[in-house]
């Protein structure tokens, strides 16, 4: 009895994995491939590990870019956490802050390439592929959480 429910608990066990990059470009994918290396690891779904992947590129480009200027010589966490189904990611920078953060809502026409919205893709992206999105500035620290409830494939 005592096993089988230390067995259930191991399944629901939380994993978690620390990272920290400057905040360069040229860091952006190893981390990012790492990441994805981890998710697959942990039996995740591939088009989930891919779709994560993806929005860990965005979000640390848009500190790179947004919250850094571009300035190479800072540095950037990430916290990655699974808990069963439940995989978070918390991203810190001490950059400048996003002045009045609110998920976006693009409209635009797929087929008009010439006219596509130039601000905001990567967070839109973001949104759609996430469950959750949060951001938030403390005391010169700004965090952007993400959630992804995520599948695991069914065991043969």
């Amino acid at each position: 009895m005592y096993l089988s429910s230390l067995l259930i608990g191991i399944q629901d066990f939380v994993k978690i994995r620390e990272y920290n990059i400057k905040s360069d470009y040229n860091e952006v994918t190893p981390v990012t491939k790492s990441i994805h290396s981890f998710c697959l690891e942990e039996k995740i779904k591939t088009t989930d590990c891919n779709e994560i992947e993806i929005c860990l590129i965005e979000a640390l480009n848009n500190v790179i870019k947004h919250a850094y200027k571009g300035d190479s010589t800072k540095s950037i966490n990430i916290d990655v956490k699974i808990n069963g189904k439940e995989l978070q990611i918390k991203i810190t920078d001490t950059g400048l802050p996003h002045k009045n953060f609110s998920k976006p809502k693009l409209e635009f026409d797929p087929n008009d390439i010439e006219n596509l919205p130039e601000g905001g893709m990567g967070l839109y992206i973001i949104d759609q592929l996430m469950d959750e999105i949060f951001y938030e500035s403390q005391n010169g620290v700004n965090f952007f959480y993400m959630k992804k409830i995520v599948a695991k494939p069914a065991s043969v």
